[in-house]
Order: C-alpha cells, then structure tokens, then sequence
C-alpha cells in the first residue's frame, strides 16, 4: 500500500529565480509620453518605428513631394497626406519641408479636412513666412479659414499673400473673392484687375468681377464679362470631353476651380 500523496514531501527545486525580471514584450523605441502622444493614434507605432529605422538620408523628401503630388493628380488625396507628411518629417532642406506642409494642405482641403489643412498651412508659413511658399500657403490658408467659417481671419490671410508676394495673381483674386464677399466692389475689382494683369485668368474670377460691376451698376460691363466666363466655361468642358476619350476616367480633374489653382501646388 502505497503513502497517502498528500504525505509526499516534492522537492521545491531551485526555481528559475526571477529572470525575466527587465523583460519588457514592448521595445524600448516604441515608449512614448502618454502626456504628449494620443494613445489612441493608428499612427504613433509607424511614425516611431520610421524615426528609429529609417535614416534621413536614405529618404528622398523631394522625389516623396512628386509622389504625393502624383496622388493629388489621380483623387488619391489620403495617399498623398501620407506621403507628403513623411516627406515634411524627412526633408533636410527647409524649402522641400514648406513645400511638402503646403500640398498636404491642399490635399487635405480636397477632403474637405479644413482643421488639419489650416494645420498644415500654419506648418508651412512657421518655417518661412516671407518665401514663395509662403505666398501660397498663406492665400491657401485664407481659403480654409473661410471654408471652416473664420472670415475674418480668412481677409487677414489673403492680404498677407499678396504683400509677400505682390506679383501672385491668385493672391489678388483670392484678396478680391473675400472683399466681394463682404459688399466691398470697388476695392474687389481692383484686385480682380490685379490678377488679370499678372495673367491669372479663371471662370470664378470672371464671374466675381462680373459680381462685382453690377454691384457697382456697371450693368453693361458686367454682362459682357459674365459672358466671357461662359464662353471660357464651356471651352473647359469640352476639353474635359476630349480628355476622357483619351484616358480612363478615374485620371480627370473634375468639379468647379477652388480658390486654390492645382498648377500653384508645386511651381
């Protein structure tokens, strides 16, 4: 008969100790500040990792601006925040950095994201506020600003751009839309001069000159450029016509002109 197992004496052994005492399963380059990061941010583990793995040096930040671009081209607007976010955090040349804050502003505003392009704008112009990129930021962020309803900062902004940069016809037109805007023909009309001069030429512009003369009773003249804008309008749209027979569809431009042109996006 056999002892009664709970009379059993098992040896204890010498155990394992405590080991695994400092064994973290999170690396030590992914800690962060929960006072500083959102912990629910999809976003903090690729953006940490890419701090950590990838070396500046083996980004190109002005070919990864032309990729962004190319999404922008194409209505792959989310793509190209990514790409030019990274091509901003990576870029070495403050130039390129603008450059990159600047069309992620403007890719942002297509999705009509106009907190996170103001952001972006505000990026851009704290890096160089009286550069070329700067011009553009700053009548790009007027146009946010108005769309996310702060119209007063929206004049502020547009005004700006065009003391930097006296000679950007979209500045003036952007300048004149706001000022239209507000019942202030005679000095609207002014700008919508401005810009023609400088060879900015649109259907908005056009029509907001054409706003702009009847408030002023030039009736006549008003009329003649309305017109003028039609003309132009359907011109756009049989070119838009033409183009689709020549490539799939998902490659047009569609929808009216925002007050931001895509040719400024990168010049």
């Amino acid at each position: 008969m056999t002892d009664d197992p709970e009379d059993h004496s098992f040896s204890e052994g010498q155990g394992f100790g405590d080991p695994y005492e400092a064994f973290d399963i999170d690396p030590p380059e992914l800690s962060v500040d929960p006072d500083q990061v959102d912990p629910v941010d999809s976003r903090v583990v690729t953006d940490t990792l890419d701090q950590h793995n990838v070396a500046s040096d083996a980004v190109n930040a002005d070919k990864l601006v032309d990729v962004g671009l190319d999404y922008m081209r194409i209505n792959r607007h989310e793509q190209a925040t990514d790409a030019l976010e990274r091509a901003a955090r990576f870029a070495d040349d403050e130039r390129v950095e603008q450059e990159a804050w600047v069309n992620k502003g403007a890719a942002h505003a297509e999705l009509e994201e106009y907190d996170q392009a103001i952001g972006a704008y505000e990026e851009a112009i704290a890096i160089d506020d009286d550069s070329d990129h700067a011009a553009t930021a700053e009548t790009n962020l007027a146009y946010a600003l108005w769309e996310f309803g702060r119209t007063e900062e929206a004049l502020e902004h547009s005004e700006r751009a065009v003391e930097i940069d006296p000679r950007f016809g979209q500045a003036w037109y952007n300048r004149g839309f706001f000022l239209n805007e507000r019942g202030l023909a005679e000095d609207a009309l002014n700008c919508f001069d401005n810009a023609l001069r400088l060879g900015y030429r649109s259907v908005d512009l056009l029509e907001e000159k054409a706003i702009a003369l009847e408030e002023l009773g030039e009736d006549e003249r008003a009329e003649e450029v309305a017109q003028e804008a039609e003309e132009i309008r359907q011109e756009n749209e049989e070119q838009l016509v033409d183009a689709q027979g020549d490539r799939p569809r998902e490659d047009q431009q569609f929808g009216d002109e925002q007050l931001f042109d895509d040719d400024q996006l990168r010049e």
